[in-house]
């Protein structure tokens, strides 16, 4: 992790264990540093899992096997590897994950389909066999640990743990949700952006799992970006025990489903705004809420080309109350617009309606507001009824710094 604590982090939040769920990290020294980088998560029998991965055409191995085990909706054990993706390794990089899937099976007596494995960290550089058989070992004969080692463990570039939780009734029986995740830069929503992992305790049907979970994705992981970059090995997985002993959710018929859905959606926005926290040398975070679109998608779309775009972001890392380069965003989104009934607000101050600058803006309180480190941007397209929003954070130099120096 990175030494300097991003201006906008949040504490790590206390998190119950989840039964079913063992945690365990070592170091298998994929870098020079003087930190744990493996986490070995060992799951009960007949844990369900669900999982979405990156769309980018140029994914890892561990990505492109788990999006095939994935199918099978069962898991034994998640290993995470940080300080190296993986990607763009070719035969060698498979080795490695095919190396690290046998020996715990070994240890686990279970199926190669029910280990699944992240990689993190520099592309282009193949994961050493040696170092990572080297780490599951340690990582087996370890002491469990707890959910901000594990969080701790799985950074690369993050300069702060970051994990939520949440609980959910199913008729008589609470069930607890936790969640982990690593995140700073390379974030952009295609599909799920970082790497991610939810724990429940819950007894769920794979099935609703995954279609609970793409839910969840659509509105909050697929709602977020750093830079625009999306990377080789984005995951976010759920694993749901079922050990919480609750009647099994099955479809979204089942008692308690769409509470459970809710808590799930809940642990996912909060881990998605935490990677927003942590954008790289990012000192404000921007929510940017578009209404009066012609459709929920479209709104996201005209959502995401302002969170894009470099100049509404050095704007905003200004204090600049440039509400011309909203207008520019949302002209070239590519989506129904229309100049005259295009709407732009700062903090609830309206500074453009229907086209026009407002006669009476007062632009006293939106430089106050964005004095601030949470920053809102309300955007109205008067077209219809189409809504969503999206977190993103400003643009500073800090990014620049961070990743000109990411592979030394």
């Amino acid at each position: 992790m990175q030494t300097t604590r991003s201006p906008l982090a949040r504490p790590f939040p206390d998190m119950p264990a989840i039964a079913g769920v063992s945690l365990r990290v070592a170091r298998a020294r994929y870098k020079q540093w003087d930190r744990c980088d493996l986490t070995f998560a060992e799951l009960a029998e007949g844990t369900a899992a669900a999982g979405v991965f990156t769309q980018s055409a140029c994914a890892s191995s561990e990505v492109e096997l788990g999006r095939e085990a994935v199918k099978q909706g069962r898991a034994r054990a998640l290993i995470v590897n940080a300080g190296n993706s993986n990607a763009f390794t070719g035969w060698r990089g498979r080795a490695a994950v095919d190396a690290i899937r046998a020996q715990v099976c070994a240890a686990l007596a279970c199926g190669v389909d029910e280990v699944f494995v992240s990689s993190t960290g520099v592309i282009g550089v193949p994961l050493p066999i040696d170092k990572a058989e080297a780490g599951i070992a340690a990582a087996l004969q370890a002491e469990p640990c707890g959910w901000e080692d594990a969080a701790n463990a799985i950074g690369t570039t993050d300069t702060f743990p970051k994990g939520a939780g949440a609980s959910a009734m199913i008729g008589d029986t609470r069930v607890e949700l936790a969640g982990i995740i690593k995140g700073s830069g390379m974030i952009a929503p295609d599909m799920a952006t970082m790497l991610g992992y939810i724990f429940t305790d819950a007894d769920v049907a794979p099935a609703f799992l995954q279609e609970a979970l793409e839910r969840a994705n659509a509105a909050t992981f697929s709602c977020i970006t750093v830079d625009g970059d999306t990377s080789t090995s984005d995951t976010v997985m759920a694993f749901a025990t079922g050990k919480a002993g609750n009647a099994r959710i099955d479809s979204w018929d089942s008692p308690g489903a769409d509470a459970f859905a809710a808590a799930l959606a809940d642990v996912c926005r909060n881990l998605a705004q935490l990677v927003v926290r942590d954008g790289e040398g990012a000192v404000k975070f921007i929510t940017i809420r578009v209404s009066g679109a012609a459709s929920d998608a479209s709104a996201r779309t005209v959502g995401l080309s302002i969170a894009n775009s470099p100049l509404v972001k050095t704007a905003i890392a200004g204090e600049d109350a440039n509400w011309g380069r909203v207008v520019m965003a949302v002209g070239k989104a590519g989506e129904p617009a229309d100049r005259d009934r295009l709407s732009i607000a700062f903090g609830g101050v309206w500074a453009a309606r229907d086209g026009l600058p407002v006669d009476d803006y007062d632009e006293a309180p939106v430089a106050a507001h964005l004095k601030g480190e949470d920053i809102d941007i309300a955007v109205d397209l008067g077209l219809g009824d189409g809504r969503a929003t999206v977190w993103t954070c400003d643009l500073t130099h800090g990014y620049i710094a961070i990743n000109a120096d990411y592979r030394s």
